[in-house]
């Protein structure tokens, strides 16, 4: 097949790390017989300093004409005045957006090879599969706001149609994986959230009765979510709550450095595929960011955009394959004994000769 994928590099370690996802995408292309153009276009930092905006018309065009949307990370020092009325971040929310993207997939398997990097007890994480939902289009970081020398306000809102379809989207999933929907709100507090609880049991009971849902407090969910992480299936929450909870996640797998997301809306749409991690603008361009969350992203853009199965999981054993081989970064090996972005990304296409492309010719 042939398919048009728009990369964002964006700022910081996000052009290593997107350079990597590359490689392994044309790696795969070319073993399977497809034919994949990369064409970059600018957002964020690097967007404000050559256009003036964070998100340039010609970036969401193209976007909105691609197949799928590969992004590195925005963001960064340069462009962090709080009073600054044009910021990097603008970007990413704005594409969002244009693009309709509604649920953020984001998956969390730690690695058995990986255990001891994550402060979390390795007992507590051997069997953890989580696929956290987070609703990406509501919430406060899309309300009014407002400030004052004296005051400022943020607008948290929910619509019962923003709900229904990420909630869709969970049930969907756990109907897939082991059954069971864990819905995060602070339904004690806020009227959003008791929105949120009361839209989440409507589907559960009328379109997935056959799904287990239950309820969870934000905070008691932050508790449970490193005290007994094997007990969650599917997690969707809001907007912000899913920010701060995916991050706090990512301790689980040891590093944000494995954990990759996709941004998806309706379906047969384009998505946006990225690393949960930011910009990391403190190692930026010493070559030793760690591209597997990234490269699984691209895993996850074969899967959902471009509906190629094989070839993602292909991809998703070949990092498995190099964990295994204990081929880590930085991040997971500590300094002195570490892989640079660029060995890291050979390990797995070594492992996607070895375990995948050779398979592949045996049957």
């Amino acid at each position: 097949m042939h398919a048009d994928i728009v990369v964002l590099p964006g700022d910081g370690i996000g052009p290593e790390v997107a350079a990597a996802a590359i490689t392994v995408l044309q790696a795969v292309a070319k073993h399977h017989g497809h034919t994949f153009t990369f064409a970059e276009h600018d957002i964020g930092g690097i967007a404000i300093d050559r256009h003036g905006v964070p998100l340039p018309e010609a970036t969401t065009v193209a976007c909105q004409n691609a197949d799928a949307v590969l992004l590195g990370a925005v963001g960064g020092p340069k462009w962090s005045d709080p009073n600054a009325k044009v910021r990097p971040e603008q970007g990413l929310l704005a594409i969002r957006r244009a693009l309709g993207l509604f649920a953020n997939l984001r998956p969390v398997r730690p690695h058995n090879a990986a255990l001891d990097a994550s402060p979390i007890k390795p007992h507590l994480l051997t069997g953890v599969d989580i696929m956290v939902v987070r609703e990406l289009t509501g919430g406060i970081y899309f309300g009014d706001k407002t400030r004052t020398a004296e005051a400022a306000s943020d607008l948290c809102s929910y619509s019962v149609a923003e709900i229904e379809r990420v909630m869709r989207s969970a049930f969907v999933l756990a109907k897939a994986r082991r059954g069971k929907v864990t819905s995060v709100d602070k339904a004690n507090v806020l009227e959003t959230s008791r929105l949120w609880r009361d839209v989440a049991t409507r589907i559960g009971r009328e379109e997935f009765p056959e799904v287990e849902l239950e309820h969870q407090l934000v905070d008691s969910m932050a508790m449970h979510l490193l005290a007994k992480p094997r007990e969650y299936d599917v997690i969707v929450t809001e907007n912000m709550f899913g920010d701060i909870l995916t991050d706090e996640a990512s301790m689980l797998a040891g590093s944000l450095g494995l954990l990759p997301s996709a941004s998806l809306g309706q379906e047969g749409k384009v998505g946006i595929y990225e690393p949960i991690h930011g910009s990391a603008p403190d190692i930026a361009g010493k070559g030793i960011a760690n591209p597997y969350a990234t490269i699984l992203s691209a895993a996850m853009l074969l899967r959902h955009s471009l509906g190629l199965e094989e070839e993602a999981q292909c991809i998703e054993r070949a990092v498995s394959a190099a964990l295994d081989a204990r081929a880590f970064t930085a991040d997971l090996a500590g300094p002195g004994k570490a892989l640079s972005t660029q060995q890291a990304t050979a390990a797995v296409l070594e492992q996607l000769d070895t375990h995948c492309f050779v398979a592949e010719l045996r049957d």
